[in-house]
């Protein structure tokens, strides 16, 4: 990366202040600027600057925004990942110690960046965020009226009534039960809104297993598929594969890659959907199973991995699944189970 910008910025950005660090290729020393956090002031900075500018801020809830603000400001903005930037976390830690290593890690080529973008799509991710904290809230309630039943002796149809407090709770509880459902119900009519104005979309919902709600997930999740070189990446990224550990040329077993909760819970909820219906993936589970003798839960796993590469590929063409098509396009190929 070195030679490629004259400027190399990093911003650790807090509600009551900016710490901005600079460096350029000519000179190794940081500059640092501390001040009250001001996006206006930002941008009038970086129009300052003379040449070209690489930007880096770490992912955080204000992230969206700000790449959204000064994107238009700079050559080149790199959101990452601060789960991977352990330079920050070794000696003082102050918003401007953290800028300065910031830029020293962007200067080295050392950042591992996180993908944001702009659209339509990236607004469905706020959608999808909302729902999964209702439904995540929904249950919540739900296992605390049948743990409040059950303590009474009437989750099993017990004859036992309610005392005055019992009962007090109880309302409560199935009050704010009903206001769930109710807006999960707006939730979903969101999400059909969204299947009718975007067909990416309605072309995911065409893959077996994957419903209404899961399909508004998979776009909103990746957004643009050419961020995902093969399907490998694809699969590491929704959690349905592990890294090989290797030294001195031996394995040391796998471990998990840092993953997508929710894309990960799509493919595999769309899995068992998929196998207890009629179609080419319950044909290639029971291939597995009694062809390959592939245990229960690897062949799920395989299924799943089939479900997401389709799922890639769906979103990579920009036209909706064809199962017939695929069926022969299969036949043409040596069978096998593929991807494990």
């Amino acid at each position: 990366m070195d030679g490629q910008y004259d400027h190399y910025i990093a911003v650790d950005w807090s509600e009551s202040n900016m710490a901005i660090a600079r460096m350029t290729p000519k000179r190794p020393d940081v500059k640092l600027i501390d001040v009250p956090s001001d996006i206006g002031e930002l941008k009038r900075y970086l129009r300052s600057l003379v040449g070209r500018k690489i930007l880096t801020i770490e992912e955080t809830t204000t992230a969206q925004w700000l790449y959204t603000e000064l994107i238009e400001e700079v050559d080149r903005l790199l959101v990452c990942d601060p789960h991977r930037n352990r330079l920050l976390s070794d000696g003082p830690k102050t918003d401007p110690i953290d800028a300065g290593k910031l830029v020293q890690l962007l200067r080295a080529g050392l950042l591992k960046e996180v993908y944001h973008g702009q659209g339509a799509f990236v607004e469905l991710r706020r959608l999808v965020s909302g729902y999964d904290d209702v439904v995540r809230a929904g249950v919540r309630l739900q296992n605390q009226r049948e743990a409040l039943l059950r303590a009474c002796g009437r989750s099993g149809g017990g004859e036992e009534k309610l005392g005055a407090w019992e009962a007090f709770v109880l309302e409560g509880l199935e009050r704010r039960i009903r206001d769930y459902e109710e807006d999960k119900a707006e939730y979903e009519k969101k999400f059909a809104e969204a299947a009718r104005k975007h067909p990416e979309i309605r072309h995911q919902m065409k893959i077996p297993g994957i419903g209404p709600i899961n399909s508004v997930k998979v776009v909103a999740r990746v957004i643009n598929a050419d961020r995902f070189p093969d399907k490998g990446h694809y699969w590491s990224y929704c959690g349905l594969i592990k890294h090989d550990k290797m030294s001195g040329g031996r394995r040391y077993g796998k471990r998990a890659p840092r993953f997508s909760r929710v894309m990960k819970n799509v493919y595999k909820t769309a899995a068992l959907g998929a196998i207890k219906g009629n179609n080419e993936m319950r044909e290639y589970y029971d291939y597995l199973m009694r062809e390959k003798n592939v245990p229960e839960d690897n062949a799920q796993h395989a299924v799943a991995r089939r479900i997401a590469q389709v799922s890639l590929g769906v979103l990579r063409s920009e036209k909706a699944y064809r199962p017939m098509e695929a069926k022969k396009l299969k036949e043409r190929k040596q069978p096998g189970p593929q991807g494990r």
